[in-house]
């Protein structure tokens, strides 16, 4: 589900894949749904290739997106008020005991925080991939 959405470098909000043609994608960004296209020479991620530092290794989004889902029931974060009460890490600290300090920045948490905001917004309520269920090959 993930794979679908893309962050764009100098754009706001998140954009998912429509289409794709020679050299470009044709995008919708979510909530406006208004269609652009994104050329070549734009930076473009995929939400599901990002991952998070953690003491563990590197954690990907779609499972913290989960637990923040878990955490906030799926309820909008107040990241303004986070941001105003320098309260971002302590929150995120709540939903990733073990994120690596040193290489976690405030403005990644506020943005993981601001997408999670969008993304329920538009109705996601699952965000790991989930591997489906090899099938049984039968000998015959």
């Amino acid at each position: 589900m993930l794979r679908t959405i893309l962050s764009v470098t100098g754009r706001p909000g998140l954009y998912k894949i429509i289409s794709q043609g020679r050299g470009m994608l044709l995008v919708e960004e979510l909530g406006s749904g208004k269609r652009q296209p994104i050329h070549a020479r734009d930076k473009v991620v995929s939400l599901g290739d990002i991952a998070m530092y953690t003491e563990s290794g590197d954690t990907p989004l779609g499972e913290i997106l989960d637990k923040v889902y878990a955490k906030y029931e799926g309820n909008k974060i107040d990241v303004k008020t986070l941001v105003k009460e320098d309260g971002l890490r302590t929150a995120f600290e709540e939903i990733v005991e073990d994120y690596d300090r040193d290489r976690v920045y405030n403005n990644d948490i506020k943005k993981l925080f601001t997408w999670y905001n969008i993304l329920v917004d538009n109705g996601f309520t699952k965000f790991s991939e989930e591997e489906a269920p090899e099938e049984e090959q039968v000998a015959e």
